[in-house]
């Protein structure tokens, strides 16, 4: 590429002034004025100098703007307020990148110099406006996940709201990143030249490039299928690769499962939409828990279901709702019993098996200790006769 001749280059300096310092003019004007009064100065210190007065300006500008709204409707919108106090810093870069862009025609440096500066500029601002879009997806995600946060776990509404917004802000992160990294290279001619001319000529490559990225490509488009069709949500109980546990986080390309020993899993979301799994609380937190036992055939049934009845009322784990206890089998030495009683949600369903399987053991072992699993072994032989005289003066002799 050859380099651009005198009149080109002022083209492009008044061509990158105008995506920048036009927006300040009259910084611009001050900052030439500045110049001029400081061209007995070396040119460096003139640049310093410049450079140091935008940078304080924006600094005051930026915590002006920041009293200007006033505290009770920053009280009354929650979200303005969390926005304005997290967008401090990107505030403050903004402003001085568009300041510093003002005051740059007006320092002492060569063309070339000045045309960089302004690129690098431009890509500055590229990426402050994506971060504060970022920002701004992040404070209203959270503000609206916030709105059910203390019934999460017995809503499903409550659930199916926090897993979309989260699945959103997740994507939109991504969408945001390229597009900011796609704005910011676009800035610079060679980059762009470059990036135009192999869209152009290698086709091959972009196959290639495509199938490569193939896997992140699905994780993404898995995140947009769960978004909108949401097989499993925030805290749902789930059964995945035989491992049971709770939904904690969903992102834009895997699923991160808390198990019950308080492990994490991660399970990428293209594997876990294409394989089976279970979800204990789909439409509903409320879950039927089930209680075995084998007992001897002894066991009085009628007395065990009035004590399981008195057992769950007992306890605030059970709902009120299911309270069952039927003979399901009939083996060869015990029977087996079967109990189904109701929680509020998974973990109080765990519990209240352990809880019910506990106090009936103990009753059993209190009042019924017979009807506990026992072995009946019958020996069938011939009938000892009595020991004759002979051993017995031997045994005699013996003693």
């Amino acid at each position: 590429m050859m380099a651009a001749s005198g009149p080109d280059r002022s083209a492009a300096v008044h061509t990158s002034v105008a995506g920048i310092a036009k927006i300040a003019n009259p910084i611009s004007r001050v900052a030439a004025h500045a110049s001029a009064d400081l061209r007995m100065l070396p040119p460096l210190f003139t640049t310093i100098i410049l450079v140091a007065g935008a940078i304080v300006l924006a600094a005051i500008v930026q915590r002006v703007l920041g009293r200007v709204i006033p505290r009770q409707i920053r009280t009354r919108h929650p979200p303005l307020d969390a926005f304005i106090s997290r967008t401090r810093r990107i505030l403050f870069a903004g402003l001085a990148i568009i300041l510093v862009g003002s005051v740059v025609p007006a320092v002492p440096l060569a063309p070339a110099i000045r045309t960089a500066v302004l690129h690098v500029l431009s890509a500055a601002f590229i990426v402050v406006l994506g971060w504060a879009a970022i920002m701004a997806v992040d404070v209203v995600s959270e503000h609206q996940v916030l709105r059910h946060r203390d019934n999460i776990q017995s809503n499903v509404t409550a659930r199916r709201h926090a897993t979309q917004w989260q699945v959103l802000r997740r994507l939109s992160h991504v969408v945001i990143v390229l597009l900011v990294l796609a704005s910011a290279l676009m800035v610079f001619p060679a980059v762009r030249e470059y990036g135009v001319s192999l869209l152009a000529s290698a086709g091959a490559a972009g196959l290639v490039l495509g199938f490569a990225a193939r896997p992140v490509l699905s994780n993404l488009i898995a995140g947009i299928q769960l978004a909108i069709t949401q097989p499993f949500r925030l805290e749902d109980a789930v059964i995945i690769n035989g491992q049971w546990g709770w939904i904690e986080e969903i992102t834009a390309t895997y699923v991160v499962v808390r198990i019950w020993n308080w492990q994490r899993m991660i399970v990428p979301l293209a594997w876990l939409l294409e394989q089976p799994f279970q979800n204990w609380t789909r439409e509903s937190s409320e879950l039927i828990g089930t209680v075995r036992w084998n007992v001897d055939y002894t066991v009085p049934v009628d007395v065990l279901r009035n004590k399981l009845d008195e057992i769950v009322r007992t306890t605030p784990l059970w709902d009120g709702k299911v309270v069952v206890l039927q003979v399901t089998h009939a083996l060869a030495t015990t029977i087996e019993l079967r109990a189904l009683v109701s929680a509020r949600n998974s973990g109080e369903a765990w519990d209240l098996r352990c809880y019910v399987r506990e106090k009936m053991i103990e009753f059993l072992q209190r009042e019924y200790p017979h009807a506990l699993p026992r072995q009946r072994v019958e020996i069938e032989g011939q009938t000892p006769r009595a020991p004759s005289r002979e051993k017995d003066g031997a045994l005699a002799e013996a003693r």
